[in-house]
């Protein structure tokens, strides 16, 4: 039976937890990884009235006869997951998924998010220290579950880190010309201290593995122990494919790789039959720096940004919004190799007499209908827009394709035609029951 990986086609917040919650139902699914990213994400899936938020978990938590799996490639703020636990444990008791973490995966300690306060700002990061935490990852200085799980290797290891980054500290506060107020606002001291990170964190990873759902170990070997036994597994994307580091709108990324190579790196496993299914929404929205072409500033923006409730699940940042840009959705799909599409919030466009999409750029005299993602570029382009004729009706109440207004349709339909790759889900509302299958 083939697997199903969700991945992001823009700049992330497409909606793809509610895209993963859909998929988690399906009997053939045994498993829901999350192979990427950090808290820096955040999944929303409303469930009878009720919205749950994730940050760490992944979105199948939901469902108590699946086995949710951090990967290697996520890295844990154990402060962070700790919080999550006892959230959903608030929420549904022990009526949740097991949860399985991979004890390679790397852990975000407090001079990350100290160094990602004082370095992140320019490029407009969420301050959470996951680029800090991927630099150590990549320099080899990391310190990773398995060690926590070992008090001796672990508080050996924070004193090393917590010593070599006292050190970088002083050259990064005098780099930035930040003075002693800043050094006490900050907490410098604290986030550096490291007895008292040994026994904070000791404190956090011990109420984390007490829990009798919670396990630690090769998430791989479990990953291909699930496909020999001829079950399914649902790797959940985070972020999306402009914010990958290799092939996102560089530097205005996140440090890791939500795109498809990111599954087999963040999982250590290959799997052997996979579907890959885009999330694009209706529109395009992004947060923090970075040129944004179709960005809109005006009525429709504001309309965009309140009728979508268009804010961080993670940071309640407000998004940027602008309209639809068909070259990126093609971009992700020749990145990632797209099956399918499933589009999220087309009811937020209901009300719009025209709608708008873009359907290549004018950079330097010349039209090109792909998508590039050099800011240099990016910063001087001239959207070329093809206009379409909007909807009044409600289609929240939708639950075939064919109910939607004829507008709705071919808006669907041209997204079809551009990208190449059929759109097999749409969500019109943001609950679970919300969500048009075309078969």
């Amino acid at each position: 039976m083939s697997s199903v990986v969700v991945l992001g086609t823009q700049w992330g917040d497409e909606g793809k937890g509610k895209v993963v919650d859909a998929l988690a139902n399906e009997q053939r699914i045994a498993a829901v990884v999350r192979f990427s990213g950090g808290n820096n994400a955040g999944h929303t899936v409303v469930v009878e009235g009720r919205k749950h938020a994730f940050h760490l978990l992944p979105s199948g938590i939901l469902y108590p006869n699946k086995t949710c799996v951090i990967g290697s490639g996520v890295v844990i703020n154990p402060h962070v997951l700790r919080d999550e636990l006892r959230q959903i444990a608030e929420e549904l008791g022990s009526a949740h998924a097991p949860l399985l973490i991979s004890d390679k995966a790397h852990l975000i300690m407090p001079w990350h998010v100290l160094r990602d306060a004082i370095a992140g700002g320019e490029l407009g990061t969420t301050g959470r220290g996951i680029g800090p935490t991927y630099t150590d990852y990549v320099e080899r200085r990391g310190i990773r579950w398995a060690d926590a799980l070992n008090s001796e290797v672990f508080a050996r290891r924070v004193r090393e880190e917590a010593t070599w980054n006292a050190r970088l500290m002083e050259a990064m506060l005098d780099q930035y010309g930040l003075l002693a107020s800043d050094r006490a606002k900050l907490k410098v001291e604290e986030a550096l201290d490291a007895e008292r990170v040994i026994a904070e964190y000791s404190e956090y990873i011990a109420e984390i593995m007490s829990n009798r759902r919670v396990h630690a170990g090769d998430a791989a070997e479990f990953l291909e122990s699930v496909q020999d036994g001829g079950q399914s597994i649902l790797f959940e994307g985070a972020q999306a494919t402009l914010l990958d580091v290799a092939h996102g709108t560089y530097p205005y990324v996140t440090s890791s790789h939500p795109t498809l190579g990111g599954v087999y790196v963040g999982a250590g496993m290959r799997p052997r039959d996979l579907e890959v299914i885009g999330v694009a929404k209706a529109y395009t929205t992004r947060v923090g720096a970075g040129p944004f072409p179709t960005e809109l500033e005006d009525e429709v923006g504001h309309h965009l940004r309140e009728t979508g409730h268009e804010y961080g699940t993670t940071t309640g940042r407000p998004r940027r919004c602008g309209w639809l840009d068909l070259t990126i959705v093609k971009y992700a799909r020749r990145v990632n190799g797209l099956d399918a599409l499933a589009v999220t919030k087309l009811d937020v466009l209901s009300g719009l007499n025209r709608v708008r999409v873009a359907v290549g750029y004018r950079i330097g005299g010349k039209v090109h209908d792909t998508f590039t993602v050099h800011a240099s570029d990016l910063e001087q382009a001239q959207v070329e827009y093809e206009d379409l004729d909007g909807w009044e009706d409600d289609i929240t109440s939708a639950q075939h394709f064919e109910e939607l207004p004829g507008t709705a349709q071919q808006y669907v339909r041209n997204m079809e035609e551009f990208a190449g790759i059929p759109v097999k889900w749409i969500s019109v509302g943001p609950r679970r029951d919300q969500l048009i299958e075309r078969h």
